[in-house]
């Protein structure tokens, strides 16, 4: 039976991560950690410790602790917040991931990080964006993730662990709220919807980037760090993607629940250059063909369950 440990718990993506991988390997499996306490559908569910990620010291007694075999290394600043504090991001971003791979490489633990689009640049090609092609991120956040990849990759052909990651695109959910990204106009404008009926989006209206439903996240996930090492080429990490979306035609998908909605555009110069760097579609096909990767959700599903949660909330 698996032992998890999973850093970053309280975010975007973990909010949905623990209780599924706690549903599939039971709850007393899977040690939730965060840098602050979370509420009691986390803490009293299962295993929780409050963790600073950049602490090796204290990230190593956890996973002993826990007899953890694999770490899911969610701990990260995004990237509109990360342009704001250049340093703060570099800190926490890349000291944590070395203190989880060094514990991994002591302890024999398996880690899976996620990655992210914004590991491309504005050399990059934009659509399609190439599994493998030049990156030369414009942003903190981009060079952070482009690092972790490089350093993922040491720790596998150097020392043997066993490191995994995908290129998350921009994640829709109605669970945690966004945490600082770019992306985050394609979960704010839902909320809006229903509450105000408008919204004023910080990027262009045909700003088009890739997208992702978070229950496809997470099957993505569990999908790469399920697969057949065998199979495997692009360890850290793999493009996938499940749509591209821009404001303007997300916003008519949702005139079609919201009759009446209305979006309004007051442009971030920051969010929007960091937007006009990435890739207007990736290339998956990788993923496809290593380990099986095929999203469920395209947008018109996403948005009807969107609404659905929203609305029942």
């Amino acid at each position: 039976m698996k032992r998890i440990l999973v850093t970053g718990a309280g975010g975007q993506i973990g909010s949905w991560l623990v209780p599924r991988l706690r549903d599939e390997y039971g709850a007393s499996s899977v040690m939730a950690t965060d840098i602050r306490l979370l509420g009691p559908e986390v803490t009293d569910a299962g295993p929780f410790q409050v963790l600073d990620a950049t602490d090796p010291k204290a990230v190593g007694q956890a996973v002993m602790r826990h007899r953890a075999d694999t770490v899911y290394h969610l701990a990260a600043i995004l990237s509109a917040i990360g342009e704001k504090d250049p340093r703060l991001a570099w800190h926490v971003n890349m000291m944590s991931l070395e203190a989880v791979l060094e514990v991994a490489r002591e302890q024999r633990c398996a880690v899976f990080t996620p990655s992210s689009i914004g590991v491309f640049g504005p050399d990059s090609p934009k659509d399609p964006t190439p599994q493998d092609t030049i990156m030369r991120p414009a942003t903190m956040y981009g060079i952070t993730k482009v690092a972790g990849e490089l350093l993922c990759d040491y720790y596998h052909t150097r020392f043997g662990v066993d490191t995994r990651g995908v290129r998350f695109p921009g994640l829709i959910s109605y669970g945690a709220p966004p945490g600082g990204g770019t992306t985050d106009w394609a979960v704010e404008i839902f909320h809006a919807a229903v509450e105000h009926g408008r919204y004023t989006c910080f990027l262009s209206p045909e700003s088009q980037l890739d997208m992702m439903y978070m229950p496809d996240a997470v099957d993505a996930l569990l999908g790469v760090m399920e697969a057949d090492p065998a199979r495997l080429v692009h360890r850290n990490a793999f493009n996938v993607t499940a749509m591209q979306l821009a404001p303007r035609k997300l916003a008519a998908a949702i005139q079609e629940h919201v009759p009446g909605f209305e979006i309004e555009y007051d442009i971030d110069p920051v969010r929007q250059a960091i937007a006009d760097s990435w890739p207007d579609r990736i290339d998956d096909s990788a993923a496809r063909a290593e380990w099986g990767w095929c999203p469920r959700y395209d947008d018109a599903a996403m948005t009807a369950d969107m609404f659905e949660h929203i609305q029942t909330r």
